[in-house]
C-alpha cells in the first residue's frame, strides 16, 4: 500500500506537524511506509489559470509539483494536513491543491480520472487552528473535499481541532495525539 502524507504548515515541529506524526506513527505501526512532503520546503509555483492543462490534463508549470503528481498518482492512502488560517488551508496546502488543476482536467474534461487502483483510495484530513468557531473547519473541508474528489479519493476521515494555537498547544489536548494514531491506523486497515 502506498501512502502520502502532505504537512502544510510553515511551522517546524508545531501543533499541526505533532498531529500528523502521530498519525503517521500509527500508520507506521501498522506495517507500513509513507511518502513524506513538507510543502514549505518545496518549489511549487501556484496555479496561472493558463488553460495549459486543458487539453492534456498535464500542467505547463516545471517544478516539485511533478514529483508531486507522480505520487498522487500512484498513491493507495492520502493524507492532507494543514493549520488553518483565516478560515481556510494554508497556502502551502492550497498551492498544492490549485495545481490539482491538472487532475481535474484530466478527470472531468478528458474523462481520465485518476485510477483508484485494486485497494481502493481513503484520506485523511488533519486539520488545526488557533479560532474556536467551527467556520474554518468547515471551509478547509469544503476545499480538501474537493481535491480529493478531483484525485479519485472518495471517502475520507476529518479530524480537526480548535483552540489549538501556540506551539505545543496539542500537547495539552487530552486525547488529540491519541485520536491522531487511530486515525492513522484506521486508514490502513482494510
Amino acid at each position: 500500500m502506498k501512502i502520502l502524507a502532505f504537512l502544510g504548515s510553515p511551522r517546524q515541529d508545531g501543533n499541526t506537524e505533532t498531529l500528523l506524526k502521530e498519525a503517521i506513527k500509527g500508520i507506521n505501526d501498522s506495517g507500513y511506509d509513507i511518502t513524506f512532503f513538507r510543502l514549505n520546503d518545496m518549489n511549487i509555483r501556484p496555479c496561472q489559470n493558463c488553460g495549459g492543462c486543458n487539453e492534456t490534463g498535464v500542467c505547463v508549470i516545471d517544478d516539485e509539483m511533478s514529483i508531486i503528481y507522480d505520487s498522487i498518482r500512484k498513491a493507495d492512502r492520502i493524507i492532507l494536513s494543514s493549520p488553518i488560517f483565516f478560515f481556510g488551508l494554508s497556502a502551502q496546502t492550497k498551492a498544492v491543491i490549485d495545481r490539482c488543476q491538472a487532475f481535474w482536467c484530466e478527470k472531468y474534461l478528458l474523462k481520465r480520472p485518476v485510477p483508484e487502483g485494486p485497494q481502493g483510495r481513503k484520506g485523511l484530513l488533519l486539520l488545526v487552528g488557533g479560532m474556536k468557531k467551527n467556520i474554518g473547519i468547515q471551509c478547509s473541508e469544503a476545499t480538501a473535499k474537493a481535491f480529493f474528489r478531483t484525485i479519485s479519493v472518495p471517502m475520507h476521515e476529518t479530524l480537526s481541532f480548535l483552540g489549538i494555537d501556540a506551539r505545543g498547544d496539542i500537547l495539552n489536548h487530552p486525547d488529540a495525539l491519541t485520536q491522531a494514531y487511530q486515525a492513522g491506523k484506521a486508514l490502513v486497515s482494510h
